[in-house]
């Protein structure tokens, strides 16, 4: 944590989650514009006002505009366009880390080992919620990046390293001598003539198999990894690996753009669908234990929604949010109301 007087003024300032600290990044990029629209500004008051969280945010993000004093300087504007251009723009990425120092040197990170938008923003390639994307890396390595991911590349004469900030990648290495290895916060994972998926979640990584072998070594214990054949998959953190579990090749269908269902828990199938859109998901306990199976499009959530009415005992709840976007709740359809 910051030993800055801003950060001992406010004891809970690292209680705020990712989402909301990224949004309040993000405002202050939108708010750095050479023209700002009204419609802006008001959006942006109403996302303070929703909610405590959001206004202790922007204060962290005022208090560190007056200790830049001020981030009105004419290189302002480059960096707020940048941030809204193409996500691989090389202008972007050096613009946003521009502005990232500045950030660091007044104290605006939050505490050591979150997540920090930054890393994701001025990534070497990365995905918006909702949006998959396929890459050819200069040996020929095939990549698929998953819904609102990040990767970083680092080839060297030793080896070819990835660095997965940010979601879920799938990865068809291609054979040569260096050793290839996509590493997370958690450890790294090395290929052995393999295509296998990288899933970067909040307390662990997963690593599912479906060609070769994958050598896990977690960060902190090495000596004690895994290597983990086709057709298995498993979690590791920064201290250890967990048990294997078969790797379904259900599980690969998002790079097609479904999710495949085979009798899986409701609250599971909408958490793995909220990841495809900006909507807010979710499930009323009640519900949460039904099965369901089938195949599902990720890029119409509503679609979706409308199939789960007319196979399921429910009803979706919805309520339009402040700050854009929308609340969406599966509640008990009518006839369990009755019963």
């Amino acid at each position: 944590m910051s030993a800055s007087p801003w950060y001992r003024s406010t004891r809970d300032a690292s209680t705020l989650s990712p989402a909301v600290a990224q949004r309040a990044l993000e405002w202050l990029v939108e708010l750095q514009a050479d023209a700002v629209a009204p419609e802006t500004v008001r959006e942006w008051t109403c996302w303070r006002a929703a909610h405590p969280d959001h206004e202790r945010a922007w204060l962290r993000i005022e208090s560190v505009r007056g200790t830049l004093q001020p981030l009105v300087c004419p290189a302002s504007a480059a960096i707020a366009h940048a941030a809204l251009s193409a996500p691989a723009a090389p202008h972007r990425r050096r613009a946003l880390k521009a502005m990232g120092v500045l950030a660091l040197a007044g104290g605006a990170t939050w505490s050591a080992g979150q997540y920090t938008p930054w890393r994701e923003w001025t990534s070497d390639h990365r995905t918006r919620v909702g949006e998959r994307r396929n890459l050819i890396l200069p040996d020929g390595t095939r990549l698929a990046l998953n819904t609102d991911s990040a990767i970083d590349v680092r080839f060297s004469a030793a080896e070819r390293r990835v660095a997965l900030i940010a979601g879920e990648i799938l990865v068809a290495t291609a054979h040569e001598a260096r050793p290839f290895l996509v590493e997370t916060g958690h450890g790294t994972a090395r290929a052995l003539g393999t295509e296998y998926t990288v899933r970067l979640l909040d307390a662990s990584t997963e690593v599912g198999v479906y060609q070769g072998a994958v050598q896990i070594r977690p960060r902190d214990d090495a000596g004690h990894g895994l290597t983990l054949q086709a057709g298995l998959r498993a979690n590791y953190s920064s201290h250890g690996v967990d048990a294997p579990s078969p790797a379904e090749e259900n599980r690969l269908a998002w790079k097609d753009g479904f999710i495949v269902a085979r009798a899986m828990r409701l609250d599971d199938f909408i958490a793995e669908l909220g990841r495809y859109c900006r909507d807010s998901l979710s499930c009323d306990p009640a519900v949460a234990g039904m099965r369901l199976s089938g195949s599902f499009p990720v890029n119409d959530i509503d679609k979706v929604l409308a199939a789960l009415r007319a196979t399921l005992d429910i009803r979706v709840e919805a309520h339009t949010r402040l700050w854009g976007g929308r609340r969406l709740r599966l509640i008990p359809g009518p006839d369990a109301a009755r019963a």
